[in-house]
Order: C-alpha cells, then sequence, then structure tokens
C-alpha cells in the first residue's frame, strides 16, 4: 500500500472521529421554521444625541442690588443759642464718646439772668408763703395768693430758660462717634442754627438700596447680605428693614442692611453692590450654551425623558455667569443633551449615548 493511500485512509478517519463527537454534544443546529425578528427599532435610522446624567444640588440663590453705605448715624450741630466760639474741644477726625463737650460759646450776660431768676424765684417763694399764713387768717385775699403762685410758675420757666441757655453755651455729642467736619474757628460769631460740626458713628454703617417688586417676596428680616464697595473691600451684613409700600415712581421696595465695621473702613457714603443670600433650593448648574428658547420666548432645556423622547422644558434663571447658569424647574434628574439638540424635534424619539461612554 502506497504512503498516498494511507495519508487519505488516515484523513477520513479524522473527520469521521470529529463528526461523531460534535453529534455526541447535542450541538445540531435545528432549522427554524419562521424568519429571524426584525432588528430593535433603535437600530432602524433612529437619531443618537449625546447626553450627559444631571442632578439637582442644594443651591443658595442671590439677589444683586445696587446701592450705597451710609453711616449708622450722622448728625449736623448747630448752634442753639448765638454768640462767639471762645475754645475748641475736638478737631477734624477725633473720636469722641457721648456727652462729651464740643466747643464753648460766649456767656453774654446769660450766667447774670440765671442769677437774677434765682433771686426773683426766692422773693416770689417767700411772698407766696407769707400771703398763704395771711390768707388762713383771712386777712389776704384768694385772689392774691392765686397772683403770686401765676408769678412763681412764670418765674420757674423763665429761669429753667436761662439755664438751658447756659447749657447750649456748650454743645455735647449726643452719641459715640467721630468728628467728620468742624464748621466754625475760634472767634466766629454764629447766629441760631449756624452749623458747628458734623458727627458720624461709622463702626456700624447702614447699607441701602432698591428691590425690584417681582423679587421683594424673597427678601426677609435678618437674611445675610454681603456688600462689595467699588473699590474691593467686602463687608457682611444682615436685612434689617424692608419697605411694606413701593415708591410710587420706581415701583421698587427700600432695603436696609446692619453692616457692622469694626475696622472703621472709610467706605461709608459710597456706591455698593448688595448680595442679599436668598433661601436654599434645589438647582442644576448648565452651561448657558444648552440653554434655548421656547416658542413663547422663555428659555428652557432639552433633555431625553421617558420612552426616549426629547422633552424641552422652560426653566427659571437663578443667577447666569459665562461658566453656567443655575437653574431650577426641571425634574431631579435628567438627561441632558449636550450633541445633536439641534438635529431632532421635541417628542422624537432618539437614541441617547452617554457622553462619557463617547469618550471611551
Amino acid at each position: 500500500m502506497t504512503k498516498a493511500k494511507l495519508g487519505s485512509i488516515g484523513l477520513s478517519f479524522l473527520v469521521l472521529a470529529l463528526l461523531v463527537v460534535w453529534m455526541a454534544t447535542g450541538n445540531v443546529r435545528e432549522a427554524r421554521d419562521e424568519a429571524p425578528e426584525a432588528p430593535p427599532e433603535q437600530e432602524k435610522g433612529v437619531p443618537s444625541v449625546q447626553v450627559d446624567m444631571l442632578r439637582d444640588r442644594p443651591y443658595e440663590p442671590a439677589l444683586m442690588v445696587q446701592g450705597q453705605l451710609e453711616p449708622w448715624r450722622s448728625v449736623a450741630i448747630g448752634a442753639r443759642v448765638a454768640g462767639t466760639v471762645e475754645e475748641l474741644m475736638v478737631e477734624q477726625g477725633d473720636r469722641i464718646a457721648e456727652g462729651d463737650a464740643l466747643l464753648r460759646l460766649s456767656e453774654d450776660g446769660r450766667g447774670t439772668a440765671v442769677e437774677q431768676w434765682q433771686a426773683r424765684l426766692r422773693k416770689l417763694e417767700a411772698d407766696l408763703s407769707a400771703a398763704r399764713r395771711l390768707r388762713a387768717r383771712d386777712l389776704s385775699s384768694e385772689s392774691e395768693v392765686l397772683t403770686l403762685q401765676s408769678e412763681l410758675s412764670a418765674a420757674r420757666a423763665e429761669l429753667a430758660q436761662a439755664r438751658l441757655a447756659m447749657d447750649n453755651l456748650t454743645p455735647r455729642a449726643p452719641f459715640d462717634g467721630t468728628v467728620n467736619r468742624r464748621d466754625v474757628d475760634l472767634g466766629d460769631l454764629v447766629q441760631v442754627g449756624s452749623p458747628l460740626l458734623e458727627l458720624v458713628r461709622i463702626d456700624r454703617l447702614k447699607a441701602t438700596g432698591q428691590i425690584p417688586q417681582q423679587s421683594v417676596s424673597n427678601v426677609k428680616d435678618g437674611q445675610k447680605v454681603t456688600i462689595r464697595t467699588l473699590d474691593g473691600e467686602t463687608l457682611e451684613g444682615q436685612v434689617s428693614f424692608v419697605a411694606s409700600a413701593a415708591d410710587r415712581q420706581t415701583r421698587s421696595f427700600a432695603v436696609e442692611v446692619t453692616v457692622e465695621n469694626p475696622e472703621r473702613k472709610r467706605v461709608a457714603g459710597g456706591s455698593a453692590t448688595l448680595r442679599i443670600l436668598l433661601p436654599e433650593v434645589r438647582a442644576m448648574f448648565i452651561s448657558p450654551a444648552y440653554l434655548s428658547l421656547g416658542e413663547d420666548g422663555r428659555p428652557g432645556v432639552r433633555y431625553v425623558g421617558e420612552n426616549n423622547e426629547v422633552v424641552f422644558t422652560t426653566v427659571k434663571l437663578l443667577n447666569v455667569t459665562t461658566e453656567g447658569a443655575w437653574v431650577t424647574g426641571l425634574p431631579e434628574e435628567i438627561q441632558l443633551i449636550t450633541r445633536g439638540a439641534g438635529f431632532v424635534s421635541i417628542g422624537q424619539q432618539v437614541r441617547p449615548v452617554s457622553r462619557d461612554s463617547d469618550r471611551g
């Protein structure tokens, strides 16, 4: 037997052995009477869109208001009597305490008037006492007693006025503060009402502004406020007053903020931006590029909803910057369409593809 015949017989036995093993394992394909099911609808031309899964999170919105900073207290002290400035106890910029003397005006005979009315008062008191004793013995009439009582009351009033005039010669600080301006010098002659100096308190400030009527319902007493001045200074405060009625011309509501200024920074009287922190809400942070306008012109977001359909929902913008926008009005979790939104319509079924898996 030749080598060719031996090789052919060996190959036949190998094929037969493999066939037996295959049949023994039961891996026999059965013929199907029915055609295979059609591929899923997604594979028949359903467009794909790239999505990014987003969840809402706590966010503390803020209301931005343009306003100004003012001293907590400010008073222009004027002369209550006429006279000449004889002594100055303070200079501009001095810190003074409540009750400190500020300056002294000339007496101009006011001390003598006090002494005269004191003497007049003592005489009338003695005359009244004698008249009452005589009246008790019917030696004096009731009208004489009443006349002396009237004169005594008038004398007491005149004495009080004379003493007040003496006190007004030395004006005193009505509160702790700083001398912001002095309007007189030694030797100046002043009249009643003439300005003497201005006193301010700046260790505490008052920030004021106007709140739009659509936002006033979100502002309450006690809310925290961050104040930023034009030169970059930052102060903290809290809302202390919100007007109950709007300004008739601007339709906005006045707001006041108490601001502590222990370092006595020189910011009073300047403009400032008030950032009023509002109650915490659940919101999403979205790039402005993914915002679009609805048919009514309101901003909204396109995302993949139930049944993989494109959904458009209008949102409320809480804060918008170049980095992103905080919005409310969306479900707790969405598949935000980040690519392909312009090629699909609302209600259309799509195949969402995660942006992360697309990168991989």
